[in-house]
């Protein structure tokens, strides 16, 4: 049974009160086939309220516990779909995004997730993998999994899970119906996504990779990303763990200084 625009969800989630949430939902809006859409927030106030209802967008508010995995989880919960992706409120989206990644999943015999490349917005501007080395060595890491053939291979996406976390977690298309209930585990707060495709790496299926940037990913100021690589300590600990599970640890403690150097282009300029 082939998937259909109709399958989809995207799952907006919304905290306090970012200037650029619009924006995201205007980016969905754009869509070039018709895209589902969702609010799903814990901070509930009249400005996600207000955006909410002036795009006829279905709002959830998570009342249980909070946290980014708590939330994530809740938000995946509530969108009632085959296939569902994370739209994170400072990230925008092309309009070829959904399009793209229906024909990811459909092409594949048990997908277990669609992700595609992406960019980063700072201050307005598109910045790609040519002017960004971190970006370059995440498409770098990626490159065993544009061959369709090597997208199901459990020991294939695990070697490219060993040498950083390269999948952005807002251009993952989520496949429900292969994947465990709930996806991120509260353990881990800057490694969450990492975690979980290290997870869903072990399950049979594919990891269907579009090898082109199909949405931005926003760095400012009051983004989760910033403060969450502003914390040098935490952030390096998380990485040496989920280092550790792919490697032994001498080699695991010198892949994770290599990385932490790389982490310093996320920094705002």
């Amino acid at each position: 049974m082939q998937y259909t625009p109709d399958d989809h969800v995207f799952a907006i989630c919304a905290y306090k009160e970012s200037e650029f949430l619009e924006t995201c939902v205007l980016s969905l809006r754009q869509q070039s086939i018709p895209a589902r859409m969702i609010m799903c927030t814990a901070t509930p106030n009249d400005h996600i309220s207000a955006i909410a209802e002036k795009y006829d967008i279905p709002l959830f508010i998570n009342r249980g516990p909070h946290g980014i995995a708590e939330d994530w989880n809740f938000a995946m919960a509530c969108a009632k779909g085959r296939l569902m992706t994370l739209a994170h409120q400072d990230d925008v989206y092309d309009p070829d995004y959904l399009r793209r990644m229906l024909a990811a999943v459909n092409g594949a015999k048990r997908p277990l997730i669609a992700f595609s490349d992406y960019y980063e917005v700072r201050n307005g501007e598109k910045v790609y993998s040519d002017r960004d080395r971190l970006l370059k060595i995440k498409e770098i890491a990626l490159i065993p999994l544009r061959p369709r053939i090597f997208q199901s291979s459990v020991w294939m996406r695990r070697r490219v899970l060993s040498t950083c976390d390269p999948i952005c977690c807002p251009s993952v298309t989520f496949v429900r119906e292969n994947l465990p209930e709930a996806v991120f585990e509260s353990h881990f707060r800057s490694c969450l996504d990492w975690q979980a495709w290290e997870k869903l790496s072990r399950l049979p299926g594919s990891f269907c990779y579009v090898h082109e940037p199909l949405m931005g990913h926003r760095i400012h100021a009051g983004s989760a990303t910033t403060e969450i690589i502003g914390d040098d300590l935490g952030r390096s600990s998380e990485d040496l763990e989920m280092y550790e599970k792919f490697w032994p640890k001498p080699i695991a403690r010198l892949i994770n200084r290599f990385y932490a150097a790389g982490q310093k282009s996320n920094a705002l300029k």
